[in-house]
């Protein structure tokens, strides 16, 4: 397995990761459009320099870490392009979206960067995760970010417990996520 920096032509293979990480997806089409609008389309079409990939022995992205290293300048292009892609009539959805950058606007100053990581089912527990996350917290010391940060929700074990070994720091817990962030 390797880790390297996105290219383009992993654009469908992460789409990929994102939509079947938690196993083979059987979401409706509107929620893979949200899914994908929201949680990873932007990371890879604007800020592809702030993405890094596992590889397989194919050069297949079979996992990844994306991230947003300034929270202002992400929202700006986040609802003009990204929000806007949610069709109107799709409400539900549409929350969703609206509420998912709530905690990283709450923190963005001292942890300006956010970041989603996923790695499909059979490459978990491989240390790919740990790997993923020291590239792109050696990458954002690089370019003098302050800090970063994630949320997840609270119903991940997984996820919470990992965070948690890679050495973030618990923000805040809210009835339905945590926030966890690391000063760079």
């Amino acid at each position: 397995m390797a880790i390297r920096p996105y290219e383009n032509k992993d654009k469908e293979a992460v789409r990929y990761v994102c939509l079947n990480c938690d196993g083979p997806c059987d979401m409706s089409e509107n929620a893979q459009h949200f899914i994908l609008s929201t949680y990873c389309d932007y990371f890879i079409e604007q800020e592809p320099q702030n993405c890094f990939v596992a590889a397989d022995e194919n050069d297949k992205a079979v996992g990844y870490i994306i991230c947003a290293e300034n929270y202002d300048s992400f929202i700006e292009v986040f609802r003009k392009e990204y929000f806007t892609r949610i069709p109107e009539e799709d409400t539900v959805h549409r929350f969703y979206a609206s509420q998912s950058t709530l905690l990283q606007e709450k923190y963005k100053d001292e942890y300006p960067a956010h970041f989603h990581i996923d790695i499909m089912p059979e490459y978990q527990r491989m240390g790919l995760g740990q790997k993923l996350i020291h590239i792109l917290l050696k990458h954002l010391k690089e370019k003098n970010v302050r800090g970063v940060m994630l949320s997840v929700s609270t119903e991940n074990e997984k996820g919470v417990n990992f965070y948690k070994k890679c050495g973030f720091t618990l923000l805040e817990h809210t009835s339905g996520s945590e926030a966890y962030g690391m000063t760079l």
